[in-house]
């Protein structure tokens, strides 16, 4: 499947919350290069797993400075599954950091005070036009849309986006984030409960994958997150987008050099590189991952249209 060239300042890039759980010490070395990096906006934050914010959030406010003084957008991330007091706790602070807030759990909604902007992230099913335009009369101004909707569902959204003023995203890069838990899969793998899991998560800088009982991959577990096991990629729909109305393209953070990967998808949404040439980079940069963009085609989301 061939697609047209974008122009230039058709879609921009951003970059969202790291779901998986690095070392303080990359998490600063994954932002330092995010400054430099040819992404328009970046989304930092605990998104996954709250128990593991007290051994990076230090970072927090020196990849903020790094990044807003690279002139990149900077927003905050709620978790995906708030269920404890202190998680409550911790969402209500945020809006207190002078930053947008992006909700990826719509509980956090009753802490986003009455006429304040935020932005919605990926987590929260926005599936209709109805949805989108509540969302945006309640202060919405960007949403990433979820990752499981085709073409035709995201240029429906996209145009409803563009008549109440909201920035739509599609999810360009990354494992998609399938499902979120009270249960700790990692922990389990490991015969372990979660309250004493030992951050084992930890050990894989990208997720587990696990397969099925036959031996097909399937899925990858990080922490109480369920992802894909393929990285979904909008690399051979960046023309559609474009039509479409889509204002950006988010991707998800992984280990290995993804500043590469930010500037593949830059040079050829400025038309510099074509689809087959950048996805020739991309599996150079990601050996072992299998690509997909089955969502998109309207078909099995670990399908790939090349």
């Amino acid at each position: 499947m061939a697609h047209n060239a974008v122009g230039p300042a058709a879609i921009d890039l951003t970059v969202g919350p790291n779901p998986f759980f690095w070392p303080a010490a990359g998490v600063r070395d994954f932002y330092e290069r995010m400054s430099a990096a040819p992404v328009a906006r970046v989304v930092i934050g605990e998104w996954v797993c709250s128990k593991r914010l007290p051994f990076w959030q230090g970072e927090i406010p020196l990849a903020i400075d790094r990044l807003r003084q690279a002139g990149k957008d900077v927003a905050l991330t709620t978790l995906a599954l708030i269920t404890l007091k202190r998680e409550r706790r911790l969402t209500a602070d945020l809006m207190d950091m002078g930053l947008p807030v992006e909700v990826n759990d719509l509980s956090a909604l009753r802490l986003v005070p009455e006429g304040a902007s935020f932005w919605v992230g990926p987590m929260v099913n926005v599936y209709n036009e109805g949805t989108l335009r509540w969302l945006a009369g309640r202060g919405a101004r960007r949403i990433c849309l979820p990752p499981e909707l085709p073409l035709a569902s995201v240029a429906v959204l996209a145009e409803a986006g563009r008549a109440e003023g909201v920035a739509v995203e599609v999810w360009g890069h990354g494992r998609v984030p399938l499902a979120i838990s009270g249960r700790c899969y990692h922990a389990r793998l490991h015969d372990r409960a979660k309250d004493s899991c030992q951050f084992v998560c930890g050990e894989d800088a990208d997720g587990r994958d696990v397969d099925t009982l036959d031996g097909q991959r399937f899925l990858t577990v990080n922490g109480v997150q369920t992802l894909s096991q393929t990285t979904a990629s909008a690399l051979r729909w960046l023309g559609p987008l474009a039509n479409a109305g889509v204002g950006s393209l988010r991707l998800s953070p992984h280990s290995g050099d993804f500043a590469a990967v930010c500037t593949e998808y830059a040079e050829a949404l400025a038309g510099r590189r074509t689809a087959g040439e950048a996805e020739g980079t991309l599996r150079a940069l990601l050996p072992g991952h299998r690509l997909s963009d089955g969502f998109l085609a309207g078909g099995a989301g670990a399908a790939w249209s090349g």
